[in-house]
């Protein structure tokens, strides 16, 4: 079914100019379009945004989401957020039967995650010893949409803390692999250990990343390397702790340290030029939809309000290859009643959403 030719009106971020606009067969024009409906007029047009880690597949407590209902409904709270675009961080269900779904966000997905055996959460990761990651590596690169996930850091039970679960020569060898695959290569890490092997190797993005030190952060601002924060995922941190400190201490220990520095982190890395993106972690413990809280989260954390949005929407967009409001660009794009650079609260209420061209 033909998209109907649609008119916009207002101030298009994030140049800041107010402009007409159309769209006409699903894509946008800045070329008048005869006989278009006219949707919207004196809002802030923002191209859709995007939740730059997520899991769509895994449910509460880290159950998989086997039925499309259950993956449709966590894909349409995105888009109620406002969120028309998905970089699936590790899910262990194929949801390759969403792109079939017109009406649902962009997935852009990294396959399954990868981690040393008996070292992740039980059941979503594809478990293997360091001598199986680079094939493993090769073939998550070609079931993805030209991402890796590895688990860079996770408990060690014989060390009772954080620690790295790959030899530097299996991850260097293993981010080779992805690279010669076209696939870009990202890592959960919590801790420090793990992260100056990855970082060396040319690993892409880091996520979470609350273990980075002023000398890691100028690396990777160097290597542009990227980070994505899930600042809304760290403030579990605390409950982390009590749940493992009496087995283990010292874990809880590192915990607590972790989440009160992550937001000096988080400014340093931003400070120094590294990249930052947005995203919720949403699956498992954390709701899908709460984009706008990590955007508030990044700019309390010292981000300027601007900076944050584009974070999670035109900057992330243009890292993960998506257009934003542009001439022949498809039209995803929200619609709000005020400014969001100058007030980030107007991101929780979309006023109108527009997803390939159709309103929704």
């Amino acid at each position: 079914m033909t998209a109907p030719s649609l008119h916009l009106s207002g101030v298009v971020l994030p140049e800041g100019e107010h402009r007409d606009l159309w769209i006409r067969d699903g894509r946008v024009t800045f070329e008048r379009v005869p006989g278009a409906e006219t949707v919207s007029r004196g809002g802030w047009l923002l191209p859709g945004l995007v939740d730059a880690h997520c899991h769509v597949g895994i449910g509460r407590g880290g159950v998989p989401v086997e039925d499309l209902a259950g993956l449709r409904e966590q894909a349409l709270a995105e888009r109620a957020a406002g969120v028309l675009a998905l970089r699936d961080c590790g899910s262990p269900v194929d949801t390759r039967a969403l792109d079939d779904e017109p009406d649902l966000p962009t997935i852009v997905r990294a396959g399954r995650h990868l981690a040393a055996t008996r070292r992740y959460i039980p059941g979503l990761a594809v478990e293997l010893e360091p001598a199986g990651l680079v094939e493993q590596v090769r073939v998550q690169a070609r079931r993805g949409d030209g991402w890796v996930k590895l688990v860079g850091d996770w408990i060690d039970r014989s060390v009772g803390d954080l620690a790295p679960e790959w030899p530097a020569d299996v991850v260097a060898e293993a981010i080779a692999a992805a690279h010669e695959e076209g696939a870009r290569v990202t890592a959960h890490t919590f801790g420090t250990d793990a992260l100056p092997d990855l970082i060396r190797a040319g690993i892409d993005c880091v996520e979470h990343g609350t273990g980075l030190t002023e000398d890691l952060v100028g690396e990777m601002a160097a290597r542009g390397t990227a980070v994505v924060p899930t600042l809304v995922n760290v403030e579990n941190f605390p409950g982390f702790a009590a749940a493992g400190e009496r087995r283990f201490p010292a874990y809880a220990s590192t915990m607590r340290r972790l989440y009160a520095s992550s937001g000096a982190v988080v400014r340093a890395a931003f400070e120094a030029g590294v990249p930052v993106f947005a995203g919720t972690d949403a699956g498992g413990g954390i709701e899908h939809g709460r984009i706008a809280d990590e955007v508030r989260a990044l700019c309390d954390a010292g981000l300027p309000a601007e900076a944050a949005l584009a974070a999670a929407s035109w900057s992330a967009r243009a890292w993960l290859g998506l257009p934003g409001i542009e001439e022949g660009a498809p039209a995803d794009l929200t619609v709000y009643d005020g400014d969001p650079r100058a007030d980030l609260g107007v991101l929780t209420r979309p006023q109108l959403t527009v997803l390939r061209g159709r309103v929704v």
